[in-house]
C-alpha cells in the first residue's frame, strides 16, 4: 500500500478528533472509545450515571464506515471461533484500564497533543503493556486461528450499531440523554457521524491501531528472532496522527500546555501508568486497541465483534462499581481491578502459551 495512505490516516483521525472536541466533544476527548462506550452504556440504562449518558454516533460511525468500505473493496468476511469468551474478558478489562487512566489509546495521543503532560505516564505504561504481550507473543502465546462463519454472523454487530445510529437519531424516550456532565457536551450528529465514518473506513483500509504502531518499536530490531515481516505503515500513521492533532490543537486554541488541571486527567499517576498498562497488554493478546476491535468487526470479525460487546459490558461496569479514575485521583475500587486485570492477563498468558511454536502466524498478520 502507498505510504501516504497511511499519512492521511493520522490525518484524518487526528484533525478529525479536534474538530469533534472545537464543535461540543469534551476537551481532549474528540475521540474515546471508552469514554463514549461509557456514554453508551448510559444511554441504554446499563448504568445509573445522570453525567455519563448519552447515545454517541461516533462509535457506531467507525464499525459502519469499516463494513460499507469492506463491502466496497470486498475484503468483508465472517470469521470467528478463536477464543470468543476470553475476548470478551479481555475486552472488559481493556475499557477498566482505560477507565482508570481516563481515555483510551486514541484519547492518550490527543491528551498529548493538547498539552497535557500528565499523559506521559500512560503512553509509558501502555509501551510498557505492549513489550510484555509482545513477550508472551514471541514464547508462543496464541489464542486460536478464526474460521470461517455463515455471513450473517458477520452481519450481526454492524447490524446493532446500525440501530445504535437509528436510536441515537430519533431519541425515543426510552434512551437517556445526559443533560449536564462530560456526555452532555457533544458536536452536531451528523458532524460526528461523518468524522466516525471517515474514521473507519480508512482504518479498515491501512488497518490502523494505536498498539500496533508503538509495537513497531519493539519488532523493529529482534524481527528476524519474531519471524515477522518488515513494515512501518502504522508507526507512520501514529506519528502523523500525533502531528496533525498537535496542528489543529495549536490552530484551533485547544493547546494548553501543563500538568496541573488538565481536563479529563488526575495525579495518580502510578495508577495511570498501570491502567495503561493493562491495555497495552491485553491489546497484544487479542491483536489489537479498541479502536481496532470496533473497525474489525465492522468487516465480519465475529471475535473482534464479542471483543466489542466485552467492552460494552465493561463501560457498565466502571460505571455501576466505580472502578474509574477520577479528577479526584483513583478510588480503591479501581486500583484493585487494575491489579486483578494485570495478573489475570499473565494467568491468561501463561496457560495459552505453546512452547516452541514461536510468533504465531495469526500474530505475524496482526501485527503488520
Amino acid at each position: 500500500m502507498n505510504k501516504a495512505m497511511f499519512a492521511i490516516m493520522g490525518a484524518v483521525i487526528g484533525i478529525g478528533a479536534f474538530i469533534l472536541s472545537w464543535q461540543g466533544n469534551p476537551a481532549n476527548t474528540g475521540i474515546c472509545v471508552s469514554c463514549f462506550m461509557e456514554n453508551i452504556a448510559g444511554a441504554l440504562h446499563l448504568h445509573d450515571n445522570i453525567r455519563m449518558q448519552y447515545l454517541r454516533p461516533e462509535l457506531p460511525g467507525f464499525v459502519l464506515g469499516s463494513f460499507m468500505f469492506s463491502l466496497w473493496r470486498r475484503e468483508f468476511a465472517s470469521t470467528g471461533g478463536s477464543s470468543p469468551l476470553l475476548r470478551f474478558l479481555i475486552g472488559m478489562l481493556l475499557i477498566i484500564g482505560c477507565a482508570v487512566f481516563i481515555g483510551c489509546p486514541v484519547k492518550l495521543f490527543l491528551r498529548l497533543a493538547g498539552g497535557d503532560i500528565g499523559a506521559i505516564a500512560g503512553l509509558a505504561g501502555l509501551t510498557a503493556g505492549i513489550y510484555v504481550g509482545l513477550e508472551f507473543v514471541a514464547n508462543g502465546f496464541q489464542l486460536g486461528v478464526a474460521g470461517p462463519t455463515p455471513k450473517s454472523n458477520g452481519l450481526i454487530l454492524p447490524g446493532l450499531m446500525f440501530f445504535f445510529l437509528t436510536l441515537a437519531y430519533f431519541q425515543p424516550s426510552f434512551i437517556a440523554a445526559s443533560t449536564k456532565g462530560a456526555a452532555a457536551q457533544h458536536a452536531p450528529f451528523f458532524l460526528a457521524l461523518g468524522i466516525g465514518l471517515a474514521i473507519g473506513a480508512f482504518a479498515q483500509l491501512t488497518k490502523f491501531c494505536i498498539t500496533g504502531g508503538i509495537a513497531r518499536i519493539f519488532l523493529w530490531g529482534p524481527r528476524e528472532l519474531m519471524n515477522c515481516p518488515r513494515s512501518t505503515g502504522m508507526l507512520i500513521s501514529l506519528v502523523s496522527f500525533f502531528g496533525f492533532a498537535l496542528a489543529t490543537s495549536l490552530l484551533t486554541g485547544q493547546f494548553s500546555f501543563g500538568l496541573h488541571g488538565q481536563p479529563s486527567s488526575n495525579e495518580s499517576y502510578g495508577w495511570a501508568f498501570l491502567g495503561m498498562l493493562l491495555v497495552g497488554f491485553g491489546s497484544v493478546l487479542i491483536r489489537g486497541c479498541p479502536l481496532r476491535q470496533l473497525v474489525a468487526a465492522g468487516q465480519g470479525d465475529n471475535d473482534a465483534g464479542v471483543t466489542v460487546m466485552g467492552m460494552l459490558v465493561g463501560a457498565a461496569m466502571v460505571q455501576n462499581w466505580n472502578l474509574g479514575g477520577t479528577p479526584a485521583g483513583s478510588p480503591l475500587s479501581a486500583q484493585v481491578a487494575v491489579l486483578a486485570g494485570i495478573c489475570l492477563l499473565f494467568v491468561v498468558g501463561m496457560l495459552n502459551r505453546r512452547r516452541g511454536y514461536g510468533i504465531a502466524p495469526e500474530y505475524q498478520v496482526g501485527l503488520d
